[in-house]
């Protein structure tokens, strides 16, 4: 089973693994379509306006910038799934989880990053800033790696079940050709937005310490904080929605 994932706003600092290199990602004979969207990134970080600074980072004060000004030939990287510090990877809690735990998420979860497209979970990057949704200058990243990158990743992914944990918005990065199942998250009949958040690190980090390998078996867990509400199917997905307790 194959489990995609979004990334976050938010991201940690530094990082002890070699610079970006063709052999940091998963695809390494696509590094040169990443390659294309980091050039127009650098363009805009190193010669931006303060407005297209503003745009490209939703950040206000100019202070903040330097920090995303390094050239990633140089900087140091770290995992994907460490980079990013949101609230699903607050209660992922990675860093906490046995050795065995993480090998299954670096290898089995893939993260859209609205810089360097689909990622394993284990691949090292750096430090970087784009906000969601933010094209750069008129470049369209999300187009482009769905454009590049979709034929390579249905191979990779052949007839393996997929659960997508993403936010519906990285349906624009890829959309699997094998029907995925996806999570809806009520709290008192309501759908919820932060909350589904945290309980999409919740259901990675239960997933990985049970070794979850098909839905059927997801299904099984029993999830604290979780009622199985209904599981509803269309021609596009399998949708499984849980009450909040």
């Amino acid at each position: 089973m194959i489990i995609l994932f979004a990334p976050s706003e938010g991201k940690r600092e530094g990082g002890k693994c070699l610079p970006l290199n063709r052999e940091s990602l998963i695809f390494p004979d696509l590094f040169s379509k990443r390659l294309e969207v980091i050039a127009q990134y650098e363009k805009v970080v190193h010669g931006g306006s303060d407005e297209e600074l503003f745009e490209l980072f939703g950040i206000k004060d100019p202070k903040e910038y330097i920090r995303y000004k390094q050239g990633f030939s140089s900087v140091p990287t770290m995992k994907a799934i460490e980079r990013y510090d949101g609230v699903a990877y607050d209660y992922l809690g990675y860093t906490q989880l046995s050795t065995k735990v993480q090998e299954y998420i670096d290898r089995d979860v893939i993260i859209f990053s609205n810089l360097f497209g689909p990622l394993r979970a284990g691949d090292c990057i750096p430090d970087y800033k784009l906000k969601q949704g933010s094209s750069i200058g008129s470049f369209v990243p999300d187009k482009h790696y769905k454009e590049c990158f979709t034929a390579v990743l249905d191979e990779m992914i052949g007839d393996q079940e997929i659960l997508d944990l993403r936010a519906g918005f990285y349906d624009k990065f890829y959309m699997p050709k094998t029907k995925p199942t996806t999570l809806k998250f009520l709290k008192e009949g309501k759908v919820v937005s932060h909350w589904a958040k945290a309980y999409r690190g919740i259901v990675l980090r239960e997933a990985a310490q049970h070794s979850i390998a098909s839905i059927q078996e997801l299904l099984a867990l029993n999830i604290e904080g979780l009622i199985l509400h209904e599981i509803a199917e269309t021609k596009k997905k399998k949708e499984i929605v849980y009450t909040i307790v």
